[in-house]
């Protein structure tokens, strides 16, 4: 247990999350402040696809500066196989569980939100990265601030990467299976319009409180995203119903065929930032009206 020690300068305060390749901490350095460190699991230390996949999030993240990604402070071994990576500390709570709570969200605020992941992810892409894993679990939000933060390189791409240095065979996807574009799922390196697609659902989700598509499984899942189209947003939910406008932008970006979205993420967020301030209030589902108010004494 890292929480009480000193890692590489950094005091380890507390643990914040885990997932399946790392663990995340608070912690303070003298100079840095408040910081994010990310330490890889100690039972993947001898994994080099592991260790590199580590060390490959901070080469990236590192290569996006932008305001909305988190900035990359540092990346080193502490101890042998004890890999590091100190990220700024972001304000908020992961968009996931915020908008399980209070979704449908008010319009200007989805729109805001959108903007401001598709400028990051954009900022990603000009500099050759795409991200591939692009969901709510992976951006901070400060609903005091509305203001948004990309997380999480682990799994990006370098769209010109030669094919003997890629991490992911081919035939095997990577990702997560509710927000991935149907193209990634035969395991080929993907362009960045499977962001947009990501984008897209999660623009769906925060509008409706729903996914696009009504599996149950994995297995189920996998087959909808290939044979199947999206649910029309206009039939997510009962008691919801948005113009044709908004519904167009959405699915839009939800086209399987990666030609027939948007030119890129801004272009897709632009056009829903316009349908959206042409439409009036965001709708409410039934009882909707409730669970805001009592969101809003939550907080």
């Amino acid at each position: 247990m890292l929480v009480g020690q000193t890692l590489a300068g950094y005091a380890i305060r507390s643990e914040v999350g885990e997932g399946g390749t790392s663990a995340v901490f608070r912690a303070e350095h003298p100079q840095h402040g408040v910081v994010a460190v990310k330490v890889l699991r100690e039972k993947l230390r001898n994994d080099k696809t592991a260790v590199a996949r580590f060390v490959r999030e901070a080469r990236y993240g590192a290569r996006v500066r932008h305001p909305n990604v988190v900035q990359t402070l540092e990346v080193g071994e502490a101890a042998p196989g004890m890999h590091f990576l100190a990220i700024e500390w972001a304000k908020g709570e992961l968009l996931e569980r915020y908008v399980k709570a209070n979704a449908p969200l008010p319009f200007d605020e989805v729109a805001t939100i959108v903007m401001q992941i598709a400028d990051a992810v954009h900022a990603a892409h000009a500099v050759g990265i795409v991200h591939r894993d692009l969901k709510p679990d992976n951006v901070m939000y400060d609903p005091a601030t509305r203001q948004v933060k990309l997380l999480d390189f682990g799994i990006a791409t370098d769209t010109d990467m030669a094919p003997e240095q890629r991490l992911t065979r081919a035939g095997f996807f990577v990702g997560t299976l509710m927000y991935v574009a149907p193209e990634a799922l035969s395991g080929e390196l993907v362009s960045p319009a499977a962001d947009q697609y990501s984008l897209a659902t999660i623009a769906y989700l925060m509008l409706t409180g729903c996914l696009p598509f009504t599996a149950k499984t994995p297995r189920e899942m996998f087959s909808q995203l290939l044979s199947q189209p999206p649910v029309p947003l206009n039939e997510a939910r009962p008691g919801l119903h948005f113009s044709s406008a908004v519904e167009q932008v959405v699915m839009k970006g939800l086209s399987k065929d990666p030609r027939q979205r948007y030119g890129d993420t801004c272009a897709f967020a632009e056009a829903l930032r316009d349908a959206l301030a042409n439409t009036a209030a965001a709708p409410l589902a039934p009882g909707g009206l409730l669970d805001r108010m009592k969101s809003i004494f939550k907080r």
